[in-house]
């Protein structure tokens, strides 16, 4: 078969061509250690891409969302926490306040502190949280938890259950908790009960039944906060595997991206080190063959 002069020059020109434009893309991939997937280059790919890159913004939020709700949780057993030690400090009081060879000057300087004490409780029912800057016992609505009335008892001022927080698809948790399951429940309130012992320790009348009264009260008291901080803590290790969980689904998903999408740079530069090679040796013949004059090609 004999070739033509135009094929002899047409062939290694297009191959130099095909072997220029692939090493050019294999430096820029490793350059930008990207493969440069697209819907022309590799149809599958490029859509499972997008699903991962979508899957992964989705879970970013719902990763802050998680930080967010583990913080209000962590603040709100520790609030719990103060609420419990100030409890106890009124235990003590209230064991005191049914002896009794207590003076009138110990009864009223006891009231006084039973006082002070549930002024601490409602300051502590009413803590905001340091990251939305919400009611940590609230309710759906309202920017207080607890208001004092006109006759200076104490209520709560919100309505309904706090709202949750998406965590995932179609999954929230409640990062806080209502004040009516902690502080003036159906069995105590907490308010109440300190506040009438204080008013009877003041006034001096029936100091012992309104000491039994608290005591029960305050035990009753006590159980509930305990019952919030183990619901608190139930939520926390949650939001915990919920973390972990994600983290693990995270990892994989970016095992995948990397295997369609990331440049495997060893072996880009030993296909570049290759192609390159090819490259040389292909223009070398070019131009042997482009100063040989047609009458050496045809002897």
């Amino acid at each position: 078969m004999r070739i033509s002069t135009s094929q002899m020059y047409t062939r290694p020109v297009s191959l130099m061509t095909q072997l220029t434009a692939e090493a050019d893309k294999t430096q820029t991939q490793i350059a930008t250690t990207k493969l440069g997937v697209t819907a022309v280059s590799d149809a599958a790919a490029y859509v499972k891409l997008q699903q991962i890159q979508r899957a992964t913004t989705g879970d970013a939020t719902y990763k802050s969302n998680i930080n967010v709700a583990q913080g209000v949780l962590s603040q709100a057993d520790q609030t719990l926490d103060s609420v419990e030690t100030q409890l106890q400090r009124a235990l003590e009081l209230a064991t005191r306040a049914a002896n009794d060879t207590l003076s009138d000057s110990d009864r009223a300087a006891i009231g006084e502190e039973l006082g002070a004490i549930r002024d601490t409780i409602y300051g502590l029912a009413n803590t905001k949280d340091d990251i939305r800057g919400q009611p940590l016992f609230g309710g759906a609505t309202g920017d207080t938890a607890y208001v004092k009335n006109a006759d200076g008892s104490i209520s709560f001022a919100g309505t309904g259950e706090p709202s949750g927080i998406p965590v995932a698809d179609g999954e929230s948790i409640q990062p806080s908790i209502s004040g009516q399951r902690v502080f003036t429940t159906a069995d105590a309130d907490m308010f109440a009960i300190i506040g009438n012992l204080a008013d009877a320790l003041k006034s001096g009348t029936d100091v012992k039944a309104a000491a039994g009264t608290a005591l029960t009260g305050i035990n009753t008291s006590l159980n509930t906060v305990a019952l919030a901080r183990a619901s608190v803590g139930a939520r926390g290790a949650r939001l915990d595997l919920k973390s972990e969980q994600m983290t693990n689904v995270a990892e994989t998903r970016e095992v995948a991206r990397s295997g369609m999408e990331d440049t495997d740079i060893p072996t880009a530069v030993a296909n570049l080190q290759k192609t390159l090679t090819v490259l040389s040796a292909t223009q070398s013949t070019f131009t042997k063959l482009t100063s040989m004059s047609l009458f050496n090609y045809l002897k």
